[in-house]
């Protein structure tokens, strides 16, 4: 374990909040781009058109953030946290720009891939830069705060959403970023101290482009499954091939994008198999609980919405808090204690019936969520405190992305598990789902096919909620990887 007790980065403790309140705003105007960019759609498609191509607004920006979230951590370790932030926020900030002056959706994509290539060097390194100006035993706070991003953006980007297209043109959706990522970086200019480390070192070209390749072949197999067919099984073995291949360069390069050392650290380990598990699981509850609520139980989207807002307020309080569990108890206490919540959460679900109140599902969202903060956070810190400095973006890079590469998985996953039930106990009807949900055709259904589709589709869900249960789970064995009694005090 990394026995220094004290910042790698020294920094003035007035200025240390202003960077970290910089580094919230940065993480707000990534993660805040999809929902408040979800919300926008149907009006920029209703200006540009392109119906067809909206699903690749979104993908690609998945894409390209994902595939660069490792490049990124290595390249803060090599070449520092204050460059990499500077180049990613810029790359981000240029694409938000275009895509406010895209003409078509076809230059929309485009745009929207050079926003995923900045948002890919947002994340991990102002999280890791967080990590090198906060000791050890402070990084479970200060981490708290930064991960409560992530539920904030999530209950601000639809309803900011939905007033800017109501009030003003689409545009201002992506311009909106643009004041926020100027602030961001102007405070890091004047109060963070310039990495002062040789630039002798060489990104692994090799090993970057296989695996760009890989992940790049395994995203688009699981997000445009259904439109590719049987070419997404051809995508998975590229994937496959090329994952094998990185590991073969891994091997001999004298300075791999993954060094060996990590993969003998039991705590990253952990913190990889826990970052995979939580996106899985986050998908279980943020794709099919809105589903169930709106097309089982007859709610609205308001309800829908404000059910699934419950989790979003569960994860920045248990993130909070994680941090004084970890200094009172241990990584694996509170590690342990989230992985409660989580699959209590998830088996909370299947109390759920087409007549029941939302109360089970909110309080099921609020479980979810606040295990959620407590794993995402202290997987987080301990790999952090786990680790050399000059390790320690890549560290936490792959932490992130495993999370980004579960909730993709999650969504394949849990996905065939509901079209497999659907298929099975509602082999004439075409799109149950979609005749519940939407409101026209769910009216001219005879009261016999309602009463049928409600519960095949309820009991469908529950085979989704089950999975979802049973991937979380695997939580805890994540936690018990991490040695008994390490907590972020003394080095530990």
């Amino acid at each position: 374990m990394a026995s220094n007790t004290l910042p790698d980065t020294p920094v003035d403790n007035r200025h240390r909040p202003l960077i970290l309140i910089a580094c919230m705003l940065s993480m707000f105007m990534a993660a805040v781009e999809v929902t408040i960019v979800a919300t926008a759609m149907p009006t920029i498609i209703a200006d540009l058109g392109g119906f067809s191509l909206l699903g690749w607004v979104f993908a690609i920006y998945l894409l390209t953030q994902a595939i660069t979230v490792p490049i990124y951590g290595r390249l803060a370790d090599l070449y520092g946290c204050r460059h990499m932030f500077f180049i990613g926020t810029l790359l981000f900030l240029g694409g938000s720009v275009l895509c406010g002056f895209a003409p078509s959706l076809i230059w929309m994509i485009a745009f929207r891939a050079l926003q995923g290539l900045g948002a890919g060097a947002i994340t991990p390194v102002a999280t890791t830069l967080i990590a090198n100006i906060y000791g050890p035993h402070e990084r479970g706070k200060a981490q708290g705060y930064l991960a409560s991003v992530w539920g904030i953006s999530a209950i601000v980007g639809p309803l900011l959403g939905a007033f800017i297209v109501q009030h003003f043109h689409w545009n201002i959706v992506f311009w909106i970023n643009v004041p926020i990522g100027i602030i961001a970086m102007c405070i890091l200019a004047r109060y963070l101290p310039v990495d002062e480390r040789r630039k002798s070192h060489s990104l692994d070209l090799i090993s970057t482009a296989l695996l760009s390749l890989a992940v790049a072949a395994l995203l688009l197999a699981l997000l445009q499954a259904e439109s590719l067919g049987y070419y997404s099984v051809l995508l998975i073995l590229l994937s496959v091939v090329a994952t094998l291949l990185l590991v073969r360069q891994e091997r001999k390069a004298l300075e791999p994008l993954f060094p060996l050392t990590l993969w003998q650290n039991k705590v990253v380990v952990a913190g990889n198999i826990g970052g995979l598990v939580i996106g899985a699981t986050m998908m279980g509850i943020s794709a099919f609980l809105p589903t169930y609520v709106q097309g089982v139980m007859g709610g609205t989207p308001l309800q829908a919405g404000t059910t699934l807002a419950l989790m979003s307020l569960g994860w920045p309080l248990a993130s909070t808090l994680s941090g004084n569990l970890m200094q009172a108890f241990s990584y694996r206490f509170t590690l342990l204690s989230g992985a409660v919540l989580l699959v209590l959460g998830s088996l909370t679900l299947l109390l759920l019936t087409p007549n029941s109140g939302l109360w089970w599902a909110r309080i099921a969202a609020f479980m979810i969520g606040a295990g959620m903060g407590l794993c995402n956070t202290t997987f987080l810190v301990s790999v952090q405190n786990s680790v050399a400095t000059s390790v320690r973006g890549i560290a936490t890079a792959s932490t992130l992305f495993t999370r980004m590469l579960g909730s993709a998985l999650g969504t394949a996953m849990l996905g065939a598990m509901l079209n497999a039930n659907l298929h099975h106990r509602l082999p004439t009807f075409g799109d149950p789902v979609q005749m519940l949900m939407e409101k026209s055709q769910r009216q001219q259904l005879s009261a016999v096919q309602l009463t049928t589709l409600v519960e095949q589709v309820s009991l469908s869900l529950h085979w989704v909620f089950i999975l979802a249960a049973g991937v979380s789970f695997l939580t805890f064995g994540a936690a018990w990887l991490i040695p008994a009694g390490h907590r972020p005090i003394a080095g530990k």
